[in-house]
């Protein structure tokens, strides 16, 4: 595998009135970028999305989780494998995190912050103590830790990481051992257009008064939403990814179950109200050898097609990735596309061609990628 290679993903994605990622005031979160007002959906709203959508294609054992129980978490694990009841489980996984020394929260069985595990890395300590369970939880305290104190919990947790942990990082602030690097960066998702905030006006009904003929709402408010035709970026360097699993193959299916989860997911908020689940116009992604490189200056200024702005912006994309290459010498070693623009309206599909490649369908575009991953790494170790 080269020394550094990052898969940059590039989308284009409209979404009508929503408010997919609220402020403290209730409404979609905002950016001034070129002079203008942008509607933004924060990067930690769509990695949880990209993390959630993970759920519905993987084992769930093969994925993690962040929480601050993870005290009553294995102590559920422990439970389900020996005849120890809550109390006695509880007891063992406390003396098993004793030793990593997080710092304990607020609420009894805590940490002070959340930990990101894997399920399999959670059951890999919970077996440490299944046989010695009831041994262990006779003895006293003191020397119930000196017995943890023997087993490698800590490597337990730094070894074996799923797929999420491999890709978004793990920060321990406690023990810098723990830290994993994330191999993963997600930018702010930007509108490629100036926005203004609206407001919806609603009420409801109270079914039983209008049987009575009594007028007035039963209830009144307002959600703050806008519409936009967003920018999306993240890059993915596959030399990071490879050093948190250990494994080319897993790393190959690391990038490909990325790309599909964040290029199909979105962020839920207020999801009922709103119903703005939409798919891409564009996707496209290019494997680079020097540095990533997220695209947005192509949208600096911003667009002002009276119609058509995802195809402008995708003009404004195509042009920006094709002047960047020339200008800097960046031959990307992969590039490939997959948009929803007719070929037979503008030249919107054929500056995207000239600069990503011929179109292709989206499982194409995952193929291509997967096959050129691994030829990297097959021609690497030779």
């Amino acid at each position: 595998m080269p020394s550094r290679l990052y898969i940059d993903v590039h989308i284009l994605q409209t979404v009508p009135p929503a408010n997919l990622n609220r402020d403290d005031q209730g409404n979609p979160k905002e950016a001034f970028f070129g002079g203008v007002r942008r509607s933004r959906v924060s990067s930690q709203a769509w990695k949880r999305a990209t993390r959630l959508h993970f759920a519905e294609r993987i084992p769930e054992q093969d994925l993690a989780t962040r929480t601050r129980r993870i005290a009553g978490k294995l102590a559920d694990r422990i439970a389900d494998t020996t005849e120890l009841g809550p109390e006695a489980a509880g007891r063992l996984a406390a003396a098993l995190l004793a030793p990593l020394k997080i710092s304990a929260g607020k609420k009894e069985g805590d940490t002070a912050y959340l930990f990101f595990y894997g399920h399999r890395q959670l059951q890999a300590v919970a077996d440490l103590v299944t046989d010695r369970a009831a041994e262990l939880a006779a003895l006293e305290d003191e020397k119930l830790a000196e017995e943890i104190g023997k087993l490698p919990v800590q490597e337990k947790f730094s070894t074996g990481h799923p797929l999420d942990v491999a890709l978004f990082g793990r920060m321990v602030a406690d023990i810098p051992a723990l830290n994993v690097d994330a191999a993963t960066q997600v930018a702010h998702a930007l509108s490629t257009h100036a926005v203004e905030l609206e407001f919806d006006y609603f009420t409801a009904v109270d079914d039983e008064t209008k049987k009575d003929n009594e007028t007035g709402a039963g209830m009144i408010g307002t959600i703050g939403f806008n519409s936009a035709t967003l920018y999306r970026y993240a890059t993915v360097g596959l030399h990071q990814l490879m050093d948190n699993l250990s494994d080319e193959d897993a790393a190959a299916t690391a990038v490909a179950e990325f790309v599909t989860s964040f290029a199909r997911s979105a962020p839920t908020g207020y999801g009922n109200s709103f119903a703005h689940r939409t798919l891409p116009s564009l996707v496209a992604v290019v494997a680079r050898a020097d540095q990533p490189v997220n695209l947005v200056s192509a949208f600096e200024e911003p667009v002002t097609a009276s119609s058509g702005i995802a195809a402008a912006s995708a003009r404004r994309l195509a042009r920006e990735h094709a002047t960047a290459t020339r200008a800097w010498g960046d031959t990307p070693a992969f590039s490939a596309v997959c948009h929803t623009f007719d070929p037979e309206t503008g030249n919107t599909a054929d500056l995207l061609k000239d600069a990503f490649g011929q179109t292709v369908t989206f499982n194409e575009l995952l193929a291509g990628l997967r096959t050129h991953l691994t030829d990297t790494a097959q021609q690497a170790a030779r």
